[in-house]
């Protein structure tokens, strides 16, 4: 039964038979029994099919959702019985959006500490997406904005606020600089995240609050790429302090603190409220609480 679920989970993330059947490591055909077993059990067509897959009916939307809690109560009943065999163990999926990566090192580390048999994967999502991945058993945690985007069934840990730097070159006109307005950073060429970014919404909506309007010349998904630009010294951008601090300082750049007003989010991590959690769900948000503990103490890279 567990395994028909897990079909019915692959076919709801792929919006595809043959694609939902490699992803589960089964054939076409024994995806389609499978489903078609399940649909035979209930009593109701459960999956909408014609050359193609069309889309689930409202039966199988409701089987879905049932689905997913199943399968989820499953797993986190094998993983929790061989933890008391041998210890905490198992693969650990978080998702990130792409602003936070630079702080994700400090959550992973201690956790590996305490726990060296779990393996780690780190993805990096826009916000929306992280909330997809851990719908559908795709990601087990995500590192978020907390105050911009519906939270839905989620436990949430606080760690830091995501304040704002205008990262431009030494020697140009903000040189020597205390702090810049939103209006100010929209007169410039930018190299900015892409919209479907949080981060660069939160950017957009200050620039024009301010009167401005946001002048990206250059867009990417990876802060990388911003960066690598930066640095050439022809582009300018908005970068959060955790991400500035991270990178340290580099020659020929000046980040220069954004006011008036000073914008604050909430950045944190969030997993699924799951009675009882999995273990491996516990220790990562007790090894979360102990972070924001240290992170709201320290100095203004990073304040809570």
């Amino acid at each position: 039964m567990i395994d028909k679920l897990d079909f019915l989970l692959a076919l709801a993330r792929e919006q595809h038979f043959g694609h939902a059947a490699e992803a589960c490591g089964v054939t076409q055909q024994t995806l389609s029994a499978g489903v078609k077993q399940l649909e035979n059990r209930f009593g109701v067509q459960l999956v909408l099919r014609g050359s193609r897959f069309q889309g689930f009916t409202p039966e199988g939307e409701r089987v879905l959702a049932w689905a997913r809690r199943i399968v989820a109560d499953a797993r986190a009943m094998h993983e929790e019985v061989v933890g008391l065999r041998r210890g905490l163990s198992g693969h650990l999926r978080i998702a990130a959006i792409p602003t936070a990566l630079p702080m994700v090192a400090r959550l992973t580390t201690p956790y590996r500490e305490r726990h060296p048999d779990v393996r780690l994967t780190i993805e990096s999502a826009t916000s929306t997406d992280i909330f997809s991945l851990i719908e559908n058993l795709e990601a087990d945690a995500g590192i978020t904005y907390l105050d911009n985007e519906p939270l839905g069934r989620v436990v949430s840990v606080p760690l830091y606020q995501e304040r704002y730097r205008f990262v431009t070159a030494a020697g140009g006109p903000y040189d020597g600089h205390d702090s810049v307005t939103w209006a100010e950073t929209g007169r410039v060429p930018l190299c900015l995240l892409t919209p479907n970014m949080q981060n660069r919404r939160i950017i957009d909506q200050q620039i024009r609050a301010a009167g401005g309007e946001p002048a990206a010349t250059l867009e990417s998904n990876s802060m990388i790429v911003l960066m690598s630009h930066v640095r050439t010294l022809r582009w300018a951008s908005i970068m959060p302090e955790v991400l500035v601090d991270a990178l340290g300082a580099i020659k020929g750049l000046q980040a220069i603190p954004i006011t008036a007003p000073d914008v604050v989010h909430s950045i944190g991590l969030v997993a699924p409220r799951r009675d009882p959690s999995t273990p491996m769900i516990s220790a990562l948000v007790s090894v979360a609480r102990q972070l924001a503990q240290s992170m709201t103490a320290e100095a203004p890279g990073v304040r809570g």
